[in-house]
């Protein structure tokens, strides 16, 4: 059965709005924890599924208070079920409009826990198409605190909405119901004392925020249903981190220092790439990006040697005197991936996907925590549109609309990388006057302030990609010139314009 049909309605006509009905989020991370948020304007009860166990929030107040006296790594222990935490994060500026809008103060939350706040260009050493780019003062500013952080004054938020319940330590194996309608889902416990017994647990909506892992295709099969198309695009890059103490001088954590970090930016001439960005507790973490067959190590004395393939030896220098502070960890899984649920099938009712388990990008983005925002916003203004049926596919549909933006600057991007494989990755004749266009953009980005600020406002997702050719910029970007920009890492800022 398609699911566009009347009976996919998630609020029927004569059902009383919210009363008796019962939604369940699966997986209880930023995209989990934001739709059990909106979803709790439009059920009596919303349950968060997750099958990790979080630590009882007092517990990790009392960490993060007991960590601010200079303990390393605050808020930054990494859940098993998110092995990316225990690397950069950033929350670019779409997302930080999205939060606020969806949590009103959060951002400001965000700040008074320490969460570093980074301007760019002005704050970055910043290496992009054999350039650096001038400092010149902020046209957007992104937040590069733990994943830790921002995920805990998140789940603070929404669980104290008593519609919202939060089960952890519980694995969703299935799903209840059929392929005409979703019912619920099915559960087991997790943990040393569990018995592997499954419980029912009925809904009238499921949401499948479970991340990249996700098994919901598996489990619309399993009741007769259609898996999803799924579009990929995969450049072999993999990732590793490590967390250092600047001892130097050249890095710090807020505006009074000269640089809060290092961006050197691979493309497909070179593949190389390093982020070193701070964190809440006074912290860098210092992240190395490589393709396939050129991995960067996990060894710790490989990954400092890891640094010389880079174009120019800043990073490394600033590495070799810094102290390490913890082991390097690695991350492999970075392939962009889009579930096409919102495309005609045999699929129920009652069923949603959002987030990573929607769509996934290439991580070196920063896109993921945006999106998962985004997302929720689409969510809510699907759900609340008073001129149409909030039906399972159009509220689909909205969803994936909202990671649209993303998935073409992840996508576009890495399928130029050489070695770029999956059935996305074919570079049309469209694709390659579009190159054309953003190649010239990237040139002149580096030091052009009106096109640099145009670049970063669709980058972070705070403009739409239109504004790459708003007049303004068109006309630097045919006509104008390639500013000059610095020889030389420019450990300073720039007193220019933006």
């Amino acid at each position: 059965m398609n699911s566009g049909g009347t009976d996919s309605r998630w609020e029927s006509e004569g059902s009383g709005g919210s009363a008796g009905r019962h939604a369940v989020v699966v997986g209880g991370s930023l995209a989990g924890l934001l739709a059990a948020h909106v979803l709790a304007g439009h059920a009596q009860r919303v349950t968060i599924v997750e099958r990790d166990r979080f630590p009882a929030e007092a517990e990790a107040e009392a960490a993060h208070d007991a960590g601010a006296a200079g303990s390393t790594l605050v808020g930054t222990a990494p859940r098993p079920g998110v092995p990316q935490s225990r690397h950069p994060h950033v929350l670019l500026e779409g997302g930080q409009l999205a939060l606020e809008a969806l949590l009103p103060g959060f951002m400001e939350e965000l700040r008074a826990a320490g969460a570093p706040r980074v301007g760019m260009p002005e704050d970055i050493v910043q290496w992009q198409s054999g350039r650096w780019f001038r400092r010149v003062p902020a046209s957007t500013h992104i937040h590069t605190g733990s994943r830790a952080q921002i995920e805990r004054l998140i789940r603070r938020r929404v669980l104290a909405n008593p519609s919202v319940t939060l089960v952890d330590g519980t694995e969703t194996v299935g799903l209840l119901g059929d392929a005409s309608r979703v019912r619920g889902v099915l559960l087991r416990e997790r943990g040393d004392g569990a018995r592997g017994e499954q419980r029912e647990l009925a809904a009238d909506l499921v949401v499948d925020a479970s991340g990249r892992g996700t098994k919901a295709p598996r489990w619309l099969t399993a009741v007769g249903a259609e898996a999803p198309h799924e579009e990929t695009i995969d450049t072999g890059l993999a990732y590793a981190s490590r967390v250092y103490r600047d001892t130097t001088g050249t890095l710090g954590t807020d505006a009074s220092a000269a640089a809060l970090g290092f961006y050197v930016v691979p493309n497909p001439d070179q593949p190389y790439g390093v982020v070193v960005l701070p964190l809440e507790d006074g912290t860098h973490l210092a992240t190395f990006s490589g393709l396939r067959g050129d991995e960067p190590p996990t060894d710790e004395e490989e990954f400092e040697t890891y640094a010389k393939r880079l174009p120019h030896p800043v990073v490394h220098r600033w590495m070799r005197d810094a102290e390490p502070l913890s082991p390097v960890s690695g991350f492999r899984r970075t392939a962009n991936v889009r579930r096409r649920y919102d495309l005609p099938g045999r699929r129920p009712a009652g069923f949603l996907a959002t987030g990573d388990a929607l769509c996934t990008f290439n991580p070196i983005y920063g896109q993921g925590m945006a999106v998962a925002a985004l997302s929720a916003v689409a969510l809510r203004d699907a759900l609340a549109d008073p001129r149409r049926t909030p039906t399972t596919r159009r509220v689909q549909k909205a969803l994936l609309a909202a990671s649209r933006q993303a998935w073409d600057i992840s996508a576009g991007a890495d399928k130029k990388m050489p070695g770029a494989v999956g059935n996305a990755a074919v570079v049309r004749p469209a694709d390659r006057v579009a190159g054309w266009y953003l190649r010239r953009v990237q040139e002149r980005t580096p030091g052009d302030p009106v096109v640099g600020r145009a670049f970063r406002s669709a980058l972070t997702l705070k403009e739409p990609l239109s504004a790459l050719f708003a007049p303004k910029v068109a006309r630097a970007v045919l006509f104008g010139p390639a500013f000059p920009t610095p020889e030389e890492p420019p450990l300073t800022r720039d007193a220019g314009d933006a």
